[in-house]
Parts: structure tokens; C-alpha cells; sequence
């Protein structure tokens, strides 16, 4: 808003700084646009990509018809990448109840130390993808289960503790102080006062990070953690396109069940 010879206000829709820092921002924003092309184009063959929607086509084709008779060997691999779900999401909700506890700031006992080394847990946690999680732990553990497990474990940990530390620092505080006015102990105010009020969201979470972690655990098997992606990777090295496509149905129907569990858990406790 400025002023005329006239004294009469002018209205401006960006002041002059303003207007400065958005010309600037959009400067950046096309400096980096042309620097990722270039360094995208660099490491391009694009005789290749030219070439890809003939491979793609060829690829399809080979698809179809899924080879049917294959499920018969898939049975056994997703009953593994289900335990690997479920077992790893057991396990991040374990380690993630007490970090979530640490990390929330009216349960915390020190928001100067304990509070910074819990939100430490929960971001190299939700840094690290599983299947980053399940390379290192392949190469510590050797491969099978319990590295898919541990990794699907691990990679859980920061997500539901993040949101659940969220939810403790939203309860009603008045019901936190009716409890600890009856005398009543640090654990007895969490047992009493906190955890009936995070529990649905408790609840809905997991569920969630279960419906998650179907999904990662289906690839974990080609790096060697077991599941429906050791079947994958097998079929992918033998270019064994037809029993690839079964594979991908049979991922698309755990995936679909896997959501239509996690709503109906949802609704019920939500």
C-alpha cells in the first residue's frame, strides 16, 4: 500500500520485496531445472529410450496369459512376505511405543536430552527405505526372513512412533490432571489418562503401517529378505515373462485384501 502526489492510497498486490523474492525463487527454480536436465541427459542413452515403447509392447505381450499353473509356487512366498509383514510390524510398534513416549513433550522426562535422541530414532528410521534397511541386513545376518523381518522392523519404527508421539501431544491435558490429583503415579496417569485416549489412533495406526508394509515386503526377496520377491527376481533373471505377470496378480490381490483389512480395522476402532 502506498501513497499518491495526492495522498490518495495505492494498492499494491506485492510489495517491492516481495515481489523481489519471487522473481528470485522462480530464478532458482529454472537454475535447478536446467542443471537436473543436464545431469539427467548426461547419463541417458536415448537410442534406448526412443526404443522403449516397442520393448514395452514386447515385454506386455509376453505377459499375457499369465502363466496360472505358477500360483501353485507362490503360495509359499506370500505366506513368508505376509509374516514379514506382519511380524516386522509387530516388532516396529514395540520400539516405537516407548520412542513415542520419549519423543512427545508432555510425556518426555527431559525435552533438552531425551526428547533430541528420540527424534533422532524416529528420523533415521523414516530416512532409510526397508529395502535399503534389508541390504545391510542381508550382508550382517545373512539372507532370509529375519533380515526381511528386522528391516520391515526398523523402517516401521519412525513412522508410527511420529505419529503416535503426535497423537499423546493432542490429548486433553484436564484428564492428565484429574488422575495425577488422586495421587496417582507416573504409570498408573499413562495407564489411566493417556493410553485410552491414543488408543484408537494407536489402533488406526498400526493397522496402517501393516497395509505398508504388504506392499514393501513383496520386493524385499530381491535383495535376498525372503518373500513373493525371490519368486520375482527369479523370474525376472530367466526373463520368464509369463510367470512375472502372475507374480504382479498376485501382488495386486494381497495388495487389495491387505487394504480392504486395513479400512475395516480403521472404521471399526476410529
Amino acid at each position: 500500500m502506498h501513497a499518491s502526489s495526492n495522498e490518495q492510497p495505492l494498492w499494491q498486490h506485492h510489495s517491492a520485496k516481495q515481489t523481489l523474492l519471487r522473481w528470485l525463487g522462480w530464478f532458482w527454480l529454472v537454475a535447478i531445472t536446467v542443471v537436473s536436465w543436464q545431469v539427467m541427459n548426461e547419463n541417458t542413452i536415448w537410442a534406448f529410450v526412443s526404443d522403449a515403447p516397442e520393448q514395452a509392447v514386447d515385454i506386455g505381450s509376453r505377459m499375457f496369459p499369465p502363466a496360472w499353473g505358477y500360483i501353485s509356487n507362490l503360495w509359499e512366498p506370500l505366506w513368508d512376505t505376509i509374516n514379514i509383514a506382519t511380524l516386522g510390524t509387530l516388532l516396529g510398534i514395540i520400539f516405537a511405543i516407548p520412542v513415542a513416549f520419549l519423543a512427545a513433550t508432555n510425556t518426555t522426562p527431559s525435552t533438552r536430552f531425551v526428547r533430541p535422541v528420540a527424534l533422532l530414532v524416529i528420523v533415521a528410521s523414516r530416512s532409510i527405505n526397508s529395502l535399503i534397511w534389508a541390504l545391510l541386513l542381508v550382508a550382517i545376518i545373512g539372507p532370509g526372513l529375519l533380515a526381511g523381518i528386522v528391516a520391515i522392523g526398523l523402517r516401521s519404527i519412525g513412522f508410527i512412533a511420529k505419529l503416535l508421539y503426535e497423537a499423546i501431544e493432542e490429548i486433553d491435558e484436564s484428564q492428565v490432571e484429574a488422575v495425577r490429583a488422586t495421587g496417582a503415579s507416573g504409570v498408573q496417569v499413562i495407564d489411566y489418562a493417556i493410553v485410552p485416549q491414543i488408543l484408537p489412533a494407536f489402533w488406526g495406526i498400526s493397522v496402517f503401517r501393516w497395509d505398508i508394509n504388504i506392499r514393501e515386503s513383496t520386493i524385499l526377496g530381491l535383495v535376498g529378505a525372503g518373500g513373493l520377491g525371490i519368486q520375482l527376481n527369479a523370474s525376472l533373471s530367466t526373463l520368464a515373462w509369463n510367470q512375472v505377470a502372475m507374480i504382479f496378480v498376485v501382488i495386486l490381490g494381497t495388495v487389495v485384501i491387505s487394504e480392504w483389512v486395513s479400512a475395516r480395522v480403521r472404521e471399526a476402532v476410529l
